[in-house]
């Protein structure tokens, strides 16, 4: 399967019970979830079954998200080893009238894979299919030999 086959695009209104209800700014809480589920969905598509997030890298909300916002969330699998992934999810606010997107914030998710029992299984690899396939993989085997080395374990 390529990156663009395990691409998942979700799109939400922030609705007032999303929000901090004094400044009407989307709880950072609520998008980490909305982020958690898109990434998910590509990870299923890979994995062709259950997935478990393993970790969320950094999250740095780049301009606050308001009541009434569109938020467009993309995710897609930039990297496989023998049972886990890294997914990449981009999110952006729509403006409807003016048909102009606003960068908020992206994130990198690991999923494992499991099996029915809850044990990870192992998945097929990634078919790196176009330049920014590659350079996605490449930037994501790097930070996988980060997070495992933050952790003390080797690759």
């Amino acid at each position: 399967m390529t990156p663009a086959e395990t691409r998942c695009v979700m799109t939400q209104i922030v609705m007032p019970m999303h929000t901090n209800g004094v400044a009407g700014v989307m709880f950072g809480g609520i998008m980490m979830q909305w982020i958690d589920v898109c990434a998910g969905v590509a990870a299923m598509r890979h994995a062709a079954g259950s997935v478990l997030t393993a970790s969320i890298d950094r999250l740095d909300f780049l301009s606050p998200v308001q009541v009434g916002e569109i938020v467009v969330l993309q995710a897609q699998v930039n990297f496989c080893s023998r049972t886990s992934m890294e997914v990449g999810c981009r999110v952006e606010t729509e403006d409807m009238r003016t048909q102009t997107r606003r960068y908020v914030t992206k994130s990198y998710l690991t999923f494992v894979a499991v099996d029915a029992a809850g044990k990870p299984r192992p998945i097929q690899p990634l078919e790196l299919a176009t330049d920014d396939d590659r350079r996605r993989h490449e930037e994501a085997a790097q930070r996988r030999t980060s997070r495992l080395k933050a952790a003390g374990r080797s690759s």
